[in-house]
């Protein structure tokens, strides 16, 4: 089960009793035949050492934190009205290690926001390696009309934001291979969704727990988990099991 939502981070925020997010996944533990539950994309925010200390107490929850950044830049982050800092970011992604053994770690990323100069941009790139995520979404920043960042000076051109996105792309390629070696000679818990063919090989595609994509070798039955052994690489976004 995966909870989504566009303010997934502030459920219950309007209720009068004091309900949260945290309360909704322990609830959910408790619904026999539930062996997975996902969290969306969340605001830093919402990490703190309590609500750390319930999600690893779940034999449920999986790993896999999506946490908005936007820019690894504060200056940008201003300019942007992101009430967090480079800092406070990192402090958040380092608590959920402390929490969890190779957790996934994933964001977001705009490149070319109003204003945004080539220091800004080497700022982000630096930052985003430094946090070493398991998957970036990059986007080149585009104008939405009516908003303040629509009128604001030091509009880049569209090359410039393309080429700095394709440059985040062949890091965020990097820190991924780096994040996925991690599974290889070890087991995983997979579970298996569809029977594809990749270069005449059969393949059963599935996910682990922190949502790295493994193809097992041979047509499985699917809609099950299963403790597999990682032995390689078979593509730039899929590990290799038996």
């Amino acid at each position: 089960m995966v909870l989504t939502g566009i303010l997934l981070s502030a459920y219950g925020v309007d209720f009068e009793e004091k309900t949260g997010l945290l309360d909704v996944i322990r609830m959910l533990e408790r619904v026999e035949g539930l062996r997975r539950i996902r969290l969306g994309s969340l605001e830093p925010r919402v990490i703190t050492e309590e609500f750390l200390q319930g999600l690893a107490a779940s034999e449920k929850f999986c790993p896999h934190f999506h946490l908005s950044l936007q820019s690894g830049c504060d200056e940008t982050l201003k300019r942007m009205n992101r009430h967090y800092t480079t800092r406070e970011y990192l402090d958040k992604c380092r608590l959920i290690r402390q929490y969890f053994d190779h957790p996934a770690i994933t964001t977001d990323v705009i490149t070319g926001f109003a204003g945004e100069t080539e220091e800004e941009f080497r700022q982000t790139k630096a930052f985003v390696e430094e946090v070493g995520f398991f998957e970036m979404h990059v986007f080149p920043y585009s104008k939405r009309k009516g908003t303040r960042a629509e009128k604001m000076p030091g509009q880049l051109t569209e090359a410039v934001k393309k080429e700095r996105s394709r440059e985040l792309l062949e890091l965020e390629k990097e820190m991924s291979r780096r994040f996925r070696a991690y599974y290889i000679g070890r087991e995983a818990e997979v579970i298996l969704e569809e029977t594809v063919e990749i270069g005449g090989q059969e393949y059963t595609l599935g996910h682990t727990r922190e949502y790295v994509k493994v193809a097992v070798k041979g047509k499985q039955e699917t809609n099950r988990i299963v403790t597999v052994r990682v032995s390689g690489v078979l593509d730039e976004d899929k590990m290799l099991a038996e």
